[in-house]
């Protein structure tokens, strides 16, 4: 059996999921070690990666990330406190919004939290704080926005002319301001951008690197000094969810960085990366009950549990975010195409409109009532973005660990009563 296999049966016989089930999220700390070390083993020593907490915002899955030698990259000071709970020390923390308040900043550079400027209007804030806390370790750069355009996906890529994030690169005369901004604050030590996301080529990820590594480069020779020390290149690896196959991996990008921004591979600077869905996304699965079946017009519909408030991005955009499923019979056998009808099918969610699918017209094995369905690759942007349509709970999720053959399963969030429901309102 697959890996996945015995993590439905150990489910199953644990007693994890039953008649009962709703759905759950599972995530596999074995596979996240071995994604860790794959993206250590791509890059050379100075280079070093935190982990994108929106994409997995849930302790128990920062704490190993933690032990497997990352650091952490938060947008909001509820993913700063995560963090901060997860055993992340200051200095291995990236703050990154582009609405962060006074309050902040300030604890950013009280605590030498590094943190990534988004505009002029918040340097000036910076600028006064500074003068609060001279000794501040706190690394300090600019996010520089390229404008080299977008990917696949138009609301995920963030360095087209106008997006909403950073510093507008190619703009006027933003090119000299920026560089005499760095003149005139010698605590401006590092640079950052971030090129690419879901539906980007890396080329045009390894494009924007390598503007802001030949700025880095003409604003040091500038100075005189090497004042910027650091280069955070970001994260936005994107992901293959059509197959079990990872693509692109991380030696094929560092691969390509080297052969176009070869001086990030010299040791001349400290790189950081921000990477998210690439580390969390094909180590976490859902398994969910199908409570219905039936017929219309044609196609057979299995209704789940497992809808937009789970699977938020796939229901509302699902030719952006297309996703694949598994079916497995009620004691934990995969249907397959031998030993099932092969029938044009919609999985569906439970909320209450009419595009709440997981996946729609696809020729699967015949799932019938009380049958479960796997959703794979969803331990990215789907555990913890949760969305309270219909006021549906939060569901639970484990931690699977150990041999095929030897599984350990444990509850890391229990799921919301309909008494956490109601508080919430």
């Amino acid at each position: 059996m697959t890996r996945k296999q015995n993590i439905i049966k150990t489910a199953i016989n644990d007693q994890i999921i039953d008649n009962n089930l709703t759905a759950i999220g599972i995530m596999d700390l074995d596979g996240l070690r071995k994604t860790v070390n794959d993206a250590y083993q791509a890059f050379p020593a100075n280079f070093f990666h935190t982990f994108a907490v929106k994409a997995n915002a849930l302790v128990k899955v920062l704490e190993p990330l933690r032990e497997y030698g990352m650091g952490a990259e938060v947008a909001s000071p509820g993913e700063l406190l995560i963090a901060l709970t997860a055993g992340f020390s200051a200095e291995n923390i990236i703050f990154d919004s582009p609405a962060k308040t006074i309050q902040d900043l300030r604890t950013c550079i009280k605590n030498g939290i590094a943190l990534n400027i988004d505009n002029l209007q918040e340097l000036e804030r910076i600028d006064a704080i500074m003068l609060e806390y001279p000794e501040s370790t706190s690394v300090i750069g600019f996010r520089v926005n390229p404008q080299i355009g977008g990917g696949k996906i138009g609301s995920t890529s963030t360095a087209t002319a106008t997006s909403k994030f950073g510093y507008a690169l190619v703009d006027g005369d933003n090119r000299n301001e920026l560089i005499n901004i760095y003149k005139n604050r010698p605590w401006l030590k590092s640079i950052h951008t971030h090129s690419g996301s879901q539906g980007c080529e890396l080329s045009l990820m390894a494009n924007g690197i390598k503007i802001i590594t030949e700025l880095a480069e003409e604003i040091n020779d500038l100075i005189g000094v090497q004042q910027i020390t650091r280069l955070d290149i970001g994260g936005g690896l994107p992901v293959n969810f059509s197959s079990e196959v990872v693509k692109p991996s991380f030696q094929d990008y560092a691969d390509i960085l080297e052969a176009e921004v070869p001086l990030l591979f010299t040791n001349k600077y400290q790189v950081k990366t921000e990477f998210g869905r690439a580390i969390v996304a094909k180590n976490g699965v859902i398994i969910t009950r199908v409570e219905y079946t039936k017929n219309s017009g044609g196609r057979h519909i299995a209704t789940t549990h497992a809808g937009a408030q789970i699977i938020t991005r796939t229901a509302f955009l699902p030719k952006s975010w297309p996703i694949r499923v598994t079916g497995y019979t009620s004691d934990g056998v995969e249907r397959s195409e031998q030993t099932s009808e092969i029938v044009t099918t919609d999985v569906a969610g439970p909320c209450c409109f009419a595009g709440d699918l997981i996946c729609s017209n696809q020729a699967l094995p015949k799932l019938e009532r009380n049958d479960y369905v796997m959703v794979h690759d969803t331990g990215g942007y789907y555990f913890t973005n949760h969305f309270d349509y219909n006021s549906l709970p939060r569901v639970a999720v484990y931690t699977v660990s150990g041999n095929d053959d030897d599984l350990t399963i444990k509850t890391i969030r229990k799921g919301e009563s309909l008494e956490d429901v109601l508080n919430k309102m």
